[in-house]
């Protein structure tokens, strides 16, 4: 690498060269939720907590079958009779208290434990429901109780659709850690360690900061660490979603997981266990696990004021029956109310739809480490953005060129800096290779510091460099120099055998959709501002490019945190944008902080949401998801309240005075279709098209 003087590319990304992996919370997070499911959220026994109630559900599914065809109230619906003295009408009471028992355990622990918490919800309600329902079904099959209160059928049905509603939920929640689980899968079995005597194969988890590994041509790297010898294009796909490989080599940091496609190197172990990245993102993930959507909490308030009005109008259904002289009938009312009021759609209403989401967002390449975050971005109305690595590519591309003849002094500067790795070098190289042109061999290639570099090349003296190169030579720079100086590009001149031959303009690389992000978020009624270190007139010039209208030039990395601060203080709900090195303090102080190209650095822990890409318009998507989603689950929730609401004072008999009394089988049907709309309702969502145009 070397320096072209003055001519070094006027960024933020200067900063960026800090790696540093400590943990940060999510500051601008809520993580306050409540475990309303009788079961353990940690994180790392979710798999097997999915994988217990996918097993939970398929077996009492089976066992419902027989339960609900021997039912004699089911069969009295459909039309036909089970025998009352043979041994199938004891098939019901027996499968069903198997069911009660066993597929209903999650919601009855649940229910204790909302109970003894003294917060009513879901799992309370649900437990009251079977719990009334089994009772009531033994008192009708052993003849105790009148006979339309045999619920078994009722029963099973509940307890299926309930299990199924948390199998999904969960399923939901796991899906976020899959990919992450499957890179750990990608860490080596071996790595190779280098002794004095040489190398010996060792168990990855092993190694100690300060091991030298060897990572072979196609071999994964075991460790996080910093490149010591070699120089290898680097497939980090799995960390970051690039497709394309990077080139890593001395004095490089590299991730555990990622593939030396081309050769090998020597790398010096900087970070093991709980200290590496893919440790980091896993905690970040077992973290976001952990916390309850606000929509989810709206289901449970919900439940929990469904929970006293079912309670409620039980008692006065009993109270106002027994007052009229129908002891009998009080008792069939105020059971049938405590069980038609379970909420079957409503413990469909959010899981559905937050799986649906999630299964979009992982297509979308979207990394949800925050529920909250999500559902929050439907309320940003002003997105902020990093310009370098975000808006733009964060690396150096030739944007002009001023000579009498572009071709040959493009090929002649290539072949001067075709050995060169400097960022500006590179990118003349691809400016010549573009252009189809064939670099000619440079010999005698000096590079001095703070000048610019000399080749020979085609038998002539060329040199490469910025100001301090025309100083020395005591020549001019072009016309056009001065004009790409005050847009804030970056200035090379071409001097050939003594004279100048022309000069080449370069910027960072704005990316080509950033002009689409910004005009679609536009479109959608949010702001836009832009934070760079850079000077007024780079900044200015990018946001022309990309049509930003309000950006704030020359703020330091630890001042973008103080503008979110500010923005957020004038009322507005801000989310940031970064590329993942030194935004860290400014995602975390945002409402969302989304992190773009799914940086392995510190900005990531400070990110509720990731994007696997670099694509900007990938905001768009978040925010798309995020308003389609909540208003599938606001309708869901409306739809699955509204049957509580309708049929629970018909079961207790509010129009009994003008001669109609909810019969049990139109409480079925009502809670069936209400269950069917909230689960069609939910897959509506899949119609949400997040492709990037």
């Amino acid at each position: 690498m070397h320096d072209h003087g003055d001519a070094t590319v006027a960024s933020d990304h200067t900063d960026r060269a800090d790696h540093n992996h400590s943990a940060h919370d999510h500051t601008g997070h809520d993580h306050a939720g409540n475990d309303h499911s009788g079961h353990d959220h940690s994180g790392h026994d979710h798999s097997a907590h999915v994988g217990q109630f996918r097993r939970l559900f398929w077996i009492m599914l089976v066992i419902a079958a027989p339960v609900v065809a021997f039912s004699p109230m089911f069969a009295m619906l459909v039309g036909y009779e089970v025998p009352a003295a043979s041994v199938l009408s004891w098939v019901s009471p027996v499968l069903g208290t198997v069911m009660y028992v066993w597929g209903g355990r999650p919601f009855l622990v649940g229910g204790v434990a909302e109970l003894r918490a003294r917060r009513p919800g879901m799992m309370l309600l649900i437990a009251l429901a079977i719990t009334v329902g089994f009772v009531a079904s033994w008192g009708a099959s052993l003849g105790l109780l009148d006979h339309q209160l045999d619920f078994w059928w009722e029963l099973a049905l509940l307890v299926v659709v309930m299990l199924l509603g948390h199998w999904i939920e969960m399923r939901a929640v796991a899906q976020t850690s899959s990919a992450l689980d499957a890179l750990a899968a990608l860490l080596p079995d071996r790595a190779e360690r280098v002794t004095a005597q040489g190398t010996e194969s060792v168990d990855p988890a092993t190694l100690r900061v300060g091991d030298v590994v060897v990572v072979r041509p196609g071999g994964r790297v075991p460790a996080d660490g910093r490149v010591v010898s070699g120089t290898a294009a680097i497939d980090e796909s799995m960390i970051t979603g690039e497709s394309r490989p990077v080139t890593r080599s001395t004095g490089d940091a590299v991730v555990a997981g990622t593939v030396a496609t081309d050769s090998g190197l020597r790398v010096e172990v900087t970070a093991v266990g709980d200290d590496t990245a893919l440790a980091g993102i896993a905690r970040l993930v077992a973290e976001a696990q952990r916390t309850t959507t606000r929509a989810q909490r709206i289901a449970d308030r919900a439940a929990a004021w469904l929970f006293w009005f079912a309670l409620t109008a039980a008692v006065v259904t009993a109270v106002v029956w027994t007052a009229v002289g129908l002891p009998d009938d009080a008792v069939v009312r105020a059971i049938t109310v405590l069980v038609i009021a379970c909420p079957h759609a409503l413990g469909l209403a959010i899981p559905l739809v937050v799986s649906i989401a999630t299964g979009l967002a992982a297509r979308a390449g979207i990394l949800v480490t925050d529920r909250l975050a999500l559902e929050s971005m439907r309320t940003v109305d002003v997105v902020v953005f990093d310009k370098t690595g975000t808006l733009t590519a964060g690396t150096p591309e030739v944007t002009a060129l001023d000579s009498t003849d572009e071709n040959r002094m493009l090929r002649l500067a290539a072949a001067a800096e075709s050995e060169s790795e400097h960022p500006l070098a590179r990118a003349i190289v691809a400016a010549a290779e573009g252009r189809g042109i064939r670099l000619p061999e440079a010999h005698d290639i000096v590079t001095t510091p703070g000048v610019g570099v000399v080749a020979r090349v085609e038998g002539h003296r060329v040199s490469v460099g910025g100001p301090a190169l025309l100083a020395a030579a005591g020549l001019a720079p072009v016309a056009a120099a001065q004009a790409w100086s005050t847009t804030g590009s970056t200035v090379l001149h071409v001097v050939v055998d003594g004279s100048t031959i022309g000069a080449i303009a370069l910027d960072d690389a704005v990316r080509p959709t950033s002009r689409q992000a910004v005009a679609a978020l536009r479109e959608r009624g949010v702001d836009v501002v832009m934070l760079t270190g850079d000077a007024e007139p780079v900044a200015a010039r990018v946001a022309a490019e990309v049509g930003i209208t309000r950006w704030i030039a020359g703020v330091r990395p630890e001042d973008k945190a103080a503008e979110v601060a500010r923005l957020r203080a004038d009322g507005h709900r801000v989310a940031m944008v970064g590329d993942g090195v030194n935004d860290a303090p400014a995602l975390a102080g945002a409402d969302v902080g989304i992190a773009i190209g799914a940086g392995t650095d510190v900005a990531i822990a400070s990110a509720g949401v990731v994007l696997a890409g670099s694509d900007p318009r990938a905001v768009v998507s978040v925010i798309d998801l995020s308003r389609a989603s909540y208003r599938k689950m606001v309708q869901n929730l409306w739809w699955a309240a509204g049957y509580n609401l309708v049929s629970v004072p018909l079961a207790a008999g509010v129009l009994a005075p003008i001669g109609f009394v909810l019969p049990m089988a139109v409480g079925a049907v009502l809670m069936s279709l209400s269950t069917i709309v909230v689960a069609a309702n939910a897959q509506l969502l899949r119609r949400l098209d997040l492709r990037l145009r």
